[in-house]
């Protein structure tokens, strides 16, 4: 889903497998591992998306980048 954000495009989760994937505007595509939905819900309806991501995803969750 796209998002209304200065530094986040899109945010996807795959609640199958828990995980969070994130695309920033400069076209950079994270995945996070072991997200759960609480989080997921609680990132989606953040006012600030970014700061939300800073302080509760960001060094919170394994991740690695998604190559295109």
């Amino acid at each position: 889903m796209q998002v209304d954000s200065e530094a986040i495009r899109e945010i996807f989760y795959d609640e199958h497998r828990a995980k969070l994937f994130v695309t920033f505007h400069d076209g950079d595509r994270y995945v996070y591992v072991g997200v759960p939905g609480e989080v997921h819900r609680s990132f989606v309806d953040a006012d600030s998306k970014g700061r939300f991501f800073a302080y509760e995803i960001r060094d919170q969750y394994p991740y690695n980048k998604v190559e295109a």
